[in-house]
């Protein structure tokens, strides 16, 4: 009974984050098909056209995810605590039911199993309709997710001179190996952590 609800608690750790390369807009640099990066040879600077973000360690540190998978985790529990309640009390009456079953008459029997059906078929579709308003709300707020660190990203991107910042997960290794001065992690969670927090106020 408990089993979508259950699902959707788990879901909303398990966020899909980005699955997408974030391309700033910058028409005087070449383009490249392969991480590369250019270096000047009167001060032998090196800037990276390509980086990435590992983002398991943002979502685990970026507060606005945090926020939001603690209030998706409230609620589902919520949910799950009110379906337990609606569920136990649904058995009470129907063992109250078996107990003084053999006392009534045929027609108190049909009646009340005429009404324990109709609060059995109630239960089912709190159930669903449940399950349905918390995958929404997770629908909802990943897309909130995303958009927040996609633009933050363009803007971080175009100031910093990157052509394309791409994603990497243990879960989804799109990136088999990166040398790990391309990698802007810790500089971006700053800077959103930053942003999130002029965001509420």
């Amino acid at each position: 009974m408990n089993k979508i609800i259950s699902k959707i608690a788990q879901a909303g750790t398990g966020l899909a984050f980005m699955a997408a390369v974030v391309a700033c807009n910058n028409p005087d640099s070449k383009t490249a098909n392969t991480a590369s990066s250019t270096s000047t040879k009167e001060n032998k600077t090196v800037t990276h056209e390509f980086v990435y973000v590992n983002s398991d360690s943002l979502l685990s540190k970026y507060d606005y995810f945090k926020e939001m998978n603690g209030r998706l985790e409230n609620k589902s529990k919520k949910a799950e605590a009110d379906l337990k309640d609606k569920g136990t009390a649904f058995q009470r009456e129907v063992a109250a039911y078996q107990q003084g079953a053999n006392t009534m008459s045929a027609d108190q029997r049909q009646k009340t199993e005429e009404r324990l059906a109709r609060k059995q078929q109630e239960l089912q579709g709190f159930q669903q309709n449940a399950g349905a308003a918390l995958q929404n709300e997770q629908a909802t707020e990943s897309e909130k997710l995303y958009d927040k660190v996609a633009d933050y990203l363009k803007g971080y991107a175009k100031q910093k001179g990157y052509k394309m910042v791409l994603t990497y997960s243990k879960a989804n290794p799109t990136i088999l190996f990166a040398d790990e001065s391309l990698d802007v992690t810790t500089e971006v969670i700053k800077g959103l952590n930053e942003a999130y927090k002029k965001d509420k106020k």
